[in-house]
């Protein structure tokens, strides 16, 4: 195999692809980028057996082949030659030979034999969507989904589709994220793709309308962004009915600017580390919030002016759970839905319902 590339085209490639490498495996050839030169240029794909991530840039191919490269290697290697241009030769003892101007690099390579083979999707059903907004829903609700392996189908998020609806939803016990956007899809579908996957993916997306392909297969799911395809296994399982969590009504109503909200439990979880936690009280009455917290390190309060409606209530939050869901909302003005110190909070935008955070309270202790 021999081909040139252009060094910032193929260190592109190979720094986004390098994330579905496998980092501790059995098999050699994982830890490795599978290069395959054809007429069409040069494709590389990385594959962990769970994410796979392909691509094809342009290249002069002088002789077809393929031949598997360590990653982190190869990767470091291209980002640091001297030259535009990148020539790579592999003889048929998986010899590469990497050159860039008066640079010049032999490196043991892996016969593309051993590289295991991408799944195939079939019977899938497709569903495309513009590229910005397939990046909001993930951005906003990935932050949710559970870290815990103690659920392991709440490691992913739910992709819900219905009544040309789409609802992605991420759950982790203390908190819910959905974000809903009409689709023009008439079929009743539903998948739960893995947290890492949805981490990937939101790298490789623009804020462009460019269509996001999505192609859902029975175990498998594939998207295809740009001149990225990116597979990945499904999570099985039984997802949380989050329709019934939801409460209908609340009965405090409080519409606050998320910008000054954050700025205020920033500033009162000061006091709080991974070595002292503490609840931030929240008491909101009178159309005021007073935040309150308290730790072996001192005491901090804040209190923010707000439009509220309904009963006076004291409940208490985790700060990181709750400053997730405000900084989440990517909006200036939010509603937030209270029905008593021990039911979730409701975070949603002033207008529509286009997003819906809940946030477990804590409960709180008589100081």
């Amino acid at each position: 195999m021999q081909f040139t590339v252009n060094r910032k085209e193929i260190t592109d490639a190979v720094s986004n692809i390098q994330r579905a490498v496998s980092a501790k495996t059995s098999i050699p050839a994982l830890e490795g980028i599978l290069l395959s030169a054809g007429e069409n240029g040069l494709e590389l794909c990385a594959y962990d057996l769970e994410l796979g991530i392909t691509t094809l840039i342009p290249a002069r191919v002088s002789e077809p082949g393929k031949s598997v490269l360590n990653a982190k290697l190869f990767s470091d290697i291209v980002r640091r030659t001297p030259d535009d241009a990148v020539s790579v030769t592999v003889d048929e003892k998986d010899i590469a030979s990497i050159e860039s101007g008066c640079s010049k690099f032999s490196i043991i390579g892996i016969p593309a034999v051993e590289f295991p083979e991408l799944p195939k999707l079939a019977d899938s059903t497709k569903l495309e969507l513009p590229g910005s907004v397939l990046k909001s829903m993930i951005r906003q609700t990935v932050f949710a989904v559970a870290e815990s392996d103690a659920k392991p189908i709440h490691q992913g998020s739910l992709f819900s589709l219905e009544n040309g609806q789409l609802d992605v939803v991420s759950v982790d016990g203390y908190r819910l994220a959905k974000r809903t956007e009409p689709v023009e899809f008439s079929e009743k579908l539903s998948f739960v793709v893995p947290g890492k996957t949805l981490a990937e993916i939101l790298k490789l997306l623009k804020d462009s309308e460019d269509v996001v392909e999505i192609s859902a297969g029975q175990r498998h799911i594939l998207f295809k962004i740009d001149n990225y395809t990116v597979i990945s296994s499904l999570l099985e399982g039984e997802f949380l009915n989050y329709k019934a969590t939801i409460p209908s009504a609340s009965k405090t109503n409080v519409m606050l600017r998320s910008r000054e909200a954050i700025e205020s439990v920033e500033r009162v979880s000061l006091l709080i580390t991974d070595r002292l936690k503490s609840p931030v009280r929240c008491t909101f009455s009178g159309g005021e919030i007073r935040l309150l917290c308290t730790t072996s390190m001192g005491r901090a309060s804040d209190q923010l002016s707000v439009e509220m409606e309904g009963e006076d209530v004291e409940i208490g939050f985790n700060n990181r759970y709750l400053l997730d869901a405000l900084k989440n909302t990517e909006c200036d003005e939010i509603k937030v839905g209270l029905s008593g110190p021990l039911s979730p909070m409701t975070v949603q935008p002033k207008e529509g319902d286009s997003f819906l955070f809940l946030v477990l309270p804590v409960r709180l202790k008589n100081d």
